[in-house]
């Protein structure tokens, strides 16, 4: 098996999802670490569908400020954990959306993501990031024990 060349990660800044960005560095040795950080425009519409979209996980990023110090914080994580080649994108959409169609994008082999999420009783019921990438990637998927 080849070493994954583009690895991408997703962050909402949360310490669990800087656990995940901290892998993705550790394991991408020479190859490249995508962090994303899916946001919603910080206008009223928006702030409505985000809060239904991301029901308990409402707190996540609103707006494309936060977003920013949120991946130059991932940035530093995963060079200390090893990562050599860093690339920050900011997607605006619903998290397991942005992360697929960004897996696409950049041609990535690798997609990780923190477990948050995933044992919860509304993660059973209505999905979680985890489960739900993992179901609809057109890549490997790396869940990382983050909780």
């Amino acid at each position: 098996m080849s070493a994954y060349t583009t690895v991408v990660v997703g962050t909402d800044g949360s310490e669990s999802s800087m656990k995940a960005v901290e892998r993705a560095g550790a394991i991408a040795n020479d190859g490249t670490v995508v962090i994303a950080c899916a946001y919603f425009p910080n206008d009223g519409k928006s702030a409505s569908a985000a809060s239904d979209a991301l029901r308990d996980e409402a707190y996540q990023v609103m707006g494309s400020s936060p977003t920013e110090e949120i991946l130059r914080q991932g940035k530093e994580r995963a060079m200390a954990a090893g990562a050599t080649k860093v690339v920050l994108r900011a997607v605006q959409g619903a998290p397991v959306d942005a992360l697929l169609q960004l897996v696409v994008d950049v041609q990535a082999d690798l997609l990780v993501v923190g477990n948050r999420g995933l044992n919860s009783i509304a993660g059973r019921l209505l999905g979680s990031v985890p489960a739900d990438v993992a179901r609809r990637a057109a890549s490997d998927v790396l869940i990382v024990h983050t909780t």
